[in-house]
C-alpha cells in the first residue's frame, strides 16, 4: 500500500455566477465571499489532511472549484506555502488551478506562478459566443484568447483547455470548429468533455432546446478524435487529450486509482492504511465546513471498503483509461487478488465490453468506450444493480 501515489485536492468553492449545468459544490459569492476566514479553516485542514498522511510524499496538488481565480496570488501563496509547511513534496510536483477566462486577471498570472503554480486549467468551454451565452459563461471568446496569452506569458508551460461539445443547437461542424480553434492557441492540453444534464442543476429541470441526439452525438464525438489525433494529440482517457509528456498526474492519479487527501467544503478523499481503503469527504456548504474544522478537525476515517466496492470503484475509474491497465496494478491499489478482477469480468467479456490482452492486461474494447457507462455498471455490487 505504500507504494500507492498520493495527491491533494483543494477545493475553493465560489463563482461568480453559477452556471446552469454545473453540478459542482460552488456557490454565487463573489466579493462577498468571506476568503480570509475560509483560507483559515483550509490551513488548519491542510494540518490535520497532514497527519492522515503520516510522512507521504505528495505528487500532486489541484486547486478546483468554484473558481480558484477568484482568489488573488497572495491568497494562493498563503495556500501553498501551508502545504509545503506541512507535506513533503515531490521534486517534480505538478501543482494546478483551475482558472475562468473572466476572472483571471484578477491577479497577474505571473504572480500565480511565483506562487508556486505550475500547471493551469482554463474553462474556455467554448468558442462560440452563442453557446457561451447559453451556457451561462460570464466571459467572451475574446477573454479566452488574452488568458491564453497572459498565461503563457507568465511562464507556464501546461495549460489545460476546458471545452465542451454536445451544446444546443450544435452540429458536427461547429463542434470542429470549437477544436480547431482551440488548438490554434496552442494548449498542451485539452479536456474535450459532453455536456450532460446532472441532476440538480437548472439545466435539468428546464432542459435547453435543439441538443443533439445519440447519433449526432457519436458523429461528433468520431470527427474530434480524428481531429485531435491529427494534430499530434493522445487520448489517454475518455475527456483527455495531451501532447506529450503533458498528461495530467493529478487526474491520472484519480483513474488509476491511487490516493488523495480532501481539503476544503465538499472535497472527496481515498486514503489507503493498514486497516484497508476508506473514502470520505467534508462538509458541502462552506459556512458548515469553516465551523466544522473551527471546532475540530476530524482525524477519524469511514470503515474500510469492502471487497466488491473495492471492484467497483477500480473499475468505475480504471475503465476511462485509453491504454487500459495490467492486473498487477489492480492488485496492488486494491490489495485484492487477480482472480477477484477475472470473476467480475466475465459478464462483461462476454458482452464483449472488455477485452482482456494475454494474462494480465485489462483494456475496453471499442464498444466498451462507446458505452461505458453500461461497462461500468457491470461492476456494480449486486446489492446496488
Amino acid at each position: 500500500m505504500n507504494l500507492i501515489p498520493l495527491s491533494l485536492y483543494v477545493h475553493l468553492p465560489w463563482c461568480v455566477r453559477k452556471c446552469p449545468y454545473c453540478d459542482f459544490n460552488s456557490y454565487t459569492s463573489g466579493d462577498d465571499a468571506p476568503r480570509s476566514r475560509y483560507l483559515d479553516a483550509l490551513i488548519k485542514d491542510i494540518e490535520s489532511e497532514a497527519a492522515r498522511a503520516k510522512g507521504r510524499t505528495l505528487v500532486s496538488i489541484f486547486l478546483g472549484g468554484g473558481t480558484p481565480s477568484l482568489f488573488t496570488p497572495e491568497e494562493i501563496s498563503r495556500l501553498l506555502d501551508a502545504v509545503a509547511e506541512h507535506f513533503a513534496l515531490a521534486s517534480d510536483i505538478e501543482i494546478t488551478m483551475e482558472a475562468n477566462p473572466g476572472t483571471v486577471e484578477c491577479g497577474d498570472p505571473i504572480a500565480y506562478r511565483s506562487a508556486g503554480v505550475n500547471r493551469l486549467s482554463i474553462g474556455a468551454q467554448s468558442f462560440s459566443q452563442e453557446s457561451l451565452h447559453l451556457l451561462g459563461r460570464i466571459h467572451s471568446v475574446d477573454d479566452i484568447s488574452r488568458s491564453m496569452d497572459e498565461a503563457n506569458a507568465a511562464g507556464f508551460d501546461s495549460i489545460n483547455l476546458d471545452l465542451m461539445y454536445g451544446l444546443p443547437q450544435q452540429g458536427v461542424d461547429e463542434a470542429v470548429a470549437d477544436i480547431e480553434a482551440a488548438l490554434a492557441l496552442q494548449p498542451q492540453h485539452l479536456s474535450w468533455y459532453q455536456l450532460t444534464l446532472e441532476p440538480n442543476t437548472v439545466f435539468h429541470a428546464r432542459p435547453p432546446d435543439g441538443l443533439p441526439d445519440e447519433e449526432l452525438l457519436w458523429d461528433i464525438q468520431e470527427n474530434g478524435q480524428r481531429r485531435l489525433a491529427g494534430r499530434g494529440f493522445d487520448q489517454y482517457e475518455v475527456s483527455a487529450w495531451s501532447q506529450d509528456g503533458h498528461r495530467c498526474r493529478h487526474n491520472l492519479n484519480y483513474w488509476s486509482f491511487g490516493d488523495y487527501l480532501a481539503v476544503g467544503a465538499g472535497a472527496h478523499g481515498k486514503l489507503s492504511d493498514a486497516s484497508g481503503i476508506h473514502r470520505y469527504a467534508k462538509a458541502a456548504n462552506p459556512l458548515s465546513y469553516m465551523q466544522s474544522i473551527e471546532d475540530k478537525p476530524s482525524q477519524e476515517l469511514p470503515p474500510a471498503l469492502g471487497e466488491t466496492e473495492l471492484v467497483f470503484e477500480f473499475m468505475l475509474n480504471a475503465l476511462r483509461l485509453s491504454d487500459g491497465f495490467e492486473e498487477a496494478l489492480f492488485e496492488e491499489r486494491t490489495g485484492l487478488s487477480g482472480k477477484k478482477l477475472r470473476d467480475a469480468a466475465k459478464v462483461a467479456l462476454k458482452k464483449g465490453l472488455i477485452d482482456r490482452l494475454g494474462s494480465d492486461f485489462w483494456q475496453p474494447t471499442a464498444l466498451g468506450r462507446r458505452f461505458l457507462n453500461d461497462l461500468q455498471a457491470e461492476f456494480l455490487p449486486e446489492s446496488t444493480q
